[in-house]
Formats: C-alpha cells, sequence, structure tokens
C-alpha cells in the first residue's frame, strides 16, 4: 500500500505512464479516505493507493520503504517512454550491482521510487 497526496495525479502516474489498470476501487465516505487497487494485468498482483481526503501535509516517505519492482520487456524503451512524458528517473537502466540484470529506478509524484 502507498498513501498518495493527490490521487489523480497518482492514477496519472500508474496508469497512463506505467501501463497500470485499476481493477478496483472502494470509497469509504466515513473514514474520509479513497482505496484503488492497481494491477499490470487481469488476474496479477495489485499495489494499493491510498488517499486520504484530509491529508494537506506530504507523507514522511519512512525509512523502512525500499522500492516496488515491475518487471518489464525492455527497460530503455520504457524509460525512454516515462523520460518523455515527464516522469523522474533518477537511476537510468544498466546492470545492477553485482549482477547482469537490468534495472533503473523511476519516481512517482509522491517521490517514491
Amino acid at each position: 500500500m502507498i498513501r498518495v497526496q493527490n490521487l489523480e495525479t497518482a492514477l496519472d502516474f500508474f496508469i497512463n505512464k506505467l501501463g497500470m489498470i485499476e481493477v478496483r476501487r472502494r470509497e469509504a465516505p466515513e473514514g474520509r479516505f479513497t482505496l484503488v487497487f492497481l494491477a499490470t494485468g487481469p488476474g496479477e498482483s495489485t499495489i494499493e493507493l491510498t488517499y486520504n481526503w484530509d491529508q494537506e501535509e506530504p507523507y514522511n516517505l519512512g525509512d523502512g520503504y525500499g522500492h516496488i519492482a515491475l518487471g518489464v520487456r525492455d527497460i530503455h524503451g520504457v524509460c525512454a517512454g516515462l523520460e518523455k512524458a515527464g516522469a523522474n528517473i533518477p537511476r537510468k537502466p544498466g546492470p545492477m550491482k553485482h549482477g547482469t540484470t537490468e534495472i533503473a529506478f523511476i519516481e512517482d509524484p509522491d517521490g517514491y521510487k
């Protein structure tokens, strides 16, 4: 689960830039929050975005958070498209330390990598 500051901005990033799909949404007016579940495809694992309606201050990202890993077929092409769409890519595609797998880090609108 990721708490997001602006739901529309987060959905634009995850859906329009990363190509995820919204699979479920729950509005909780009594708790003043919205939960949106996204996946990379039908039947795939989901990421939960939590939008607390009254949260005005940015969230502390915390030191226990690492990253969310998504596998893609063409990391260079995906990153080029994300960069063209305005996404921040603090670590460009390249081999990971102590291995040959190519990785990159992108940043969502709330600063999560």
